[in-house]
């Protein structure tokens, strides 16, 4: 695994750490520098991660000296919340204030029996899918660590006190568990804003907070890195993390996904899939490999394009997801009809794969799959 350098003290910078995107690994290193033990390291994680905390002052079983130091040299701090939507079906939108006048967006969406975040790594998206309102936006810069996790550590405190007001209605459409105790997140995706496998060392950092017991101990098969196939990085994720991976594919061949996906000019299909298959190296036991296919009306919902996909895909181990297109304005593409989705389902189902039509959630709120836009200040449309 690498190891991402983080800042170190200086006693000629008055700039505070932030700790909120640390780590244990770095958390340990951290607390080694100014002359703690390692064990303090699990225990501010925990206060943090576990506890929604950002003041060390309430760190009690952190002796008060050591608290007064890290008030001094750290700080826990989160972007903040300018919005907070949420649509009829009870998904929660919130948008986030950076820095520069950026902001991004995060999506928390309830189901029956499981919450569902999904979070952002980029502000904007340099990929530039024609199907994908974010990718309009533009590009502007990679989200740190601290600013990824954020957004997972910011939802918890949101549902919590969104919990804590159950008994003014706030909370109806959020999951609850057999014994009546209302649940919060149990998966996290990184699809919201930009490609997750352009920021990798950041993105790694905040999956070992997701995974880690003493922050928020989610399983493999729970957290889902989505990419629309950046080979080299895909590569070396294997040795990076272990999670789940969403591929977004979105055509059977390089000719149609070379018009809507620009990336593909550059890694084509079959180098995405090997690398891919070197990702899994044939377990899928605890994690998922999924297909994301969203459905263009006359551009990759034919009954051939499913067959197509089906020999494709052959021997893969994977799910497929096809996504009706969420329209926003200029997009010049029009969502697929139902029956042609169900045709193309029941082509793949009859193939062997199991195949799932994704339930539009938050359209109402601009919050469904291509929907989010955040607020960008475009730098660049650099190309990959």
């Amino acid at each position: 695994m690498s190891f991402v350098e983080k800042p170190v003290i200086s006693k000629v910078s008055t700039k505070k750490i932030n700790l909120l995107g640390y780590d244990l690994a770095h958390m340990k290193a951290f607390f080694t520098e100014i002359g703690e033990k390692p064990f303090r390291a699990v225990q501010v994680l925990k206060w943090i991660h576990q506890y929604g905390v950002d003041n060390f002052e309430q760190m009690s079983n952190v002796s008060q000296t050591l608290r007064a130091n890290l008030a001094k040299i750290a700080i826990i701090k989160a972007p903040e919340i300018i919005m907070e939507q949420k649509a009829g079906d009870g998904t929660i939108k919130w948008l986030m204030r950076l820095d520069s006048g950026n902001s991004i967006e995060t999506v928390f969406i309830p189901e029956d029996n499981r919450g569902t975040l999904c979070i952002s790594s980029q502000v904007g998206c340099a990929l530039d899918c024609g199907f994908c309102s974010t990718a309009k936006q533009g590009f502007n810069r990679n989200l740190t660590a601290d600013e990824i996790i954020a957004q997972l550590w910011i939802a918890h405190r949101q549902l919590r006190k969104l919990a804590a007001d159950s008994n003014a209605g706030g909370v109806e459409k959020l999951p609850t568990r057999k014994n009546g105790v209302k649940k919060e997140i149990s998966n996290v995706v990184l699809m919201g804003m930009g490609e997750p496998l352009l920021n990798l060392d950041n993105v790694v950092e905040a999956v070992h907070l997701m995974l880690d017991d003493h922050a928020y101990g989610l399983s493999k098969r729970r957290v889902t890195i989505s990419t629309a196939g950046v080979v080299p990085a895909l590569k070396r994720l294997r040795e990076e993390c272990d999670v789940s991976l969403a591929l977004s594919l979105h055509a059977p061949n390089d000719k149609v996904r070379d018009s809507i996906v620009p990336l593909n000019k550059k890694y084509p299909i079959h180098e995405i899939l090997d690398a891919c298959r070197y990702y899994f190296n044939g377990n899928t036991k605890k994690k998922q490999f999924i297909i994301e296919y969203v459905m263009l009306a006359g551009i990759n919902d034919s009954e051939k394009n499913a067959r197509e996909l089906a020999v494709l895909l052959k021997k893969m181990p994977c799910k497929i997801n096809l996504i009706p297109f969420n329209p926003f304005p200029e997009s010049g593409y029009e969502c697929s009809k139902i029956q042609a989705i169900n045709r193309f389902k029941d082509i793949l189902q009859q193939s062997g794969y199991v195949t799932m039509v994704r339930k539009t959630r938050g359209e109402d709120i601009d919050a469904a799959c291509g929907q989010l836009a955040g607020k960008v200040i475009d730098k660049s449309r650099r190309s990959i």
